[in-house]
């Protein structure tokens, strides 16, 4: 059963719905076949993804999503995938740039910093083209569009 600490520390205008994060967060971890379903995702500003970004990333810049995958200590079962960070004003500054509608935008990062957490990559072409294809199609059976279109 899903469990969703979804920590909202930004202004909350605009924001897609509680019950659309869970949909997203739900789809994502069945089509990537995850038994674990404890997550945290978090909403916040550019200070703060800069900040995360600088110091497990080393990249001195803000960015759409962070994620980080949960080790559990051996011998200890543990349902918890780990944490998502997504930046709302990143998210927002390219749905306007890219053209694409805001909530397929927020769905997409949801949905690609999920697959992060389940293992999937997209160092090389060869992951990166099973990630973005198990991310369309998470998306279009959401209803949304391919976010590689776009691009």
């Amino acid at each position: 059963m899903l469990q969703l600490d979804l920590q909202i520390v930004c202004e909350q205008v605009e924001l897609p719905s509680v019950q659309l994060f869970e949909r997203w967060t739900k789809a994502a971890l069945q089509a990537a076949d995850q038994s674990r379903q404890t997550l945290t995702l978090r909403i916040t500003e550019i200070d703060e993804i800069h900040e995360l970004n600088r110091t497990y990333r080393g990249k001195d810049k803000p960015t759409n999503v962070l994620s980080f995958p949960f080790e559990s200590i051996p011998g200890i079962d543990d349902e918890t995938l780990g944490d998502i960070v997504i930046c709302k004003s990143v998210v927002e500054s390219e749905a306007h740039a890219q053209n694409v509608p805001v909530t397929a935008h927020w769905a997409h990062l949801v949905i690609h910093g999920i697959l992060h957490l389940c293992g999937y990559d997209h160092i090389s072409d060869v992951e990166a083209n099973q990630m973005e294809s198990l991310e369309v199609k998470i998306l279009s059976d959401l209803g949304y569009p391919n976010p590689y279109n776009n691009e």
